[in-house]
């Protein structure tokens, strides 16, 4: 009997549009997740896949979109914990994936987030859909975090950067993990306030990375990076590369996957 197939799609801003790519040589190679579990911007492009959109639909959508559909900065003070709002950003997810549950999803999926509260990862399984991606997706210090359910949300690449643990509880067979992030790149400067932040993001997300590694290696099946070179994640604009990158490594891997869905070692 065939395995099911999961697929952890990390974190990673601008990187992760290497998702919608990846998805779309899967998808030519006849090879179709039955389980999705994503962190950060995986999250987003795992529920939108989740819930039916194509990863063509996606690649359309991602190259429309501008600065202008993004960035909403309110007044930061000392009680506000960021500084950009998320009205934009949940307007577009409506126009994305409307207004959903998990239950309404077509693909089993979850996403993690990370509660300041207690300082423990936040498996999102059921509830609405836009909260938990938002709250997955939202960088300290840069977003707002999302209060939901008495827990303070941000990023859950600050604990997670890639969720194998979690779509292998969602039921998979077979784990498939994609990193869109790599190893550490070195900026020429830092020029403003935002490139400190996300530096010093950068930094402290790397180190914790390569003990959490460790720990998922177990129940990962394939572990992929596909490399996009010095492509920063935190620029908005559409970088062709970026899903390129995705789409080869699919294409390179397709073998090796069915291969482990069928029984065989990678």
């Amino acid at each position: 009997m065939k395995k099911t197939l999961g697929l952890a799609l990390g974190a990673g801003g601008a990187r992760g549009i290497a998702h919608i790519g990846f998805l779309k040589a899967l998808e030519e190679e006849g090879i179709r997740p039955d389980y999705l579990s994503g962190s950060s911007m995986g999250s987003i492009i795992g529920a939108c896949y989740a819930k039916g959109m194509t990863p063509d639909e996606m690649k359309e959508y991602v190259q429309s979109i501008s600065p202008r559909n993004i960035v909403d900065v309110g007044l930061l003070t000392p009680s506000r914990l960021g500084l950009m709002r998320w009205t934009k950003v949940r307007k577009m997810m409506g126009e994305l994936i409307g207004h959903c549950s998990f239950s309404d999803l077509s693909v089993p999926f979850s996403c993690v987030a990370v509660d300041l509260k207690t300082g423990k990862l936040v498996h999102f399984t059921e509830g609405d859909v836009t909260d938990a991606i938002l709250a997955s997706s939202s960088m300290p210090s840069v977003f707002r975090p999302v209060e939901k359910d008495g827990m303070i949300l941000v990023d859950g690449g600050v604990l997670c950067r890639v969720p194998a643990a979690q779509v292998k509880q969602l039921g998979a067979d077979v784990v498939v993990a994609v990193d869109v992030l790599g190893k550490l790149r070195h900026p020429d400067k830092i020029g403003n306030i935002i490139s400190l932040i996300t530096r010093v993001y950068d930094i402290v997300e790397d180190k914790s990375f390569k003990s959490f590694r460790r720990s998922v290696r177990k129940v990962t099946d394939l572990w992929l990076e596909p490399d996009m070179g010095d492509i920063s994640q935190y620029q908005i604009k559409y970088q062709p590369a970026v899903y390129e990158a995705g789409y080869k490594t699919g294409k390179e891997n397709a073998a090796k996957i069915r291969a482990l869905l069928e029984g065989g070692k990678e």
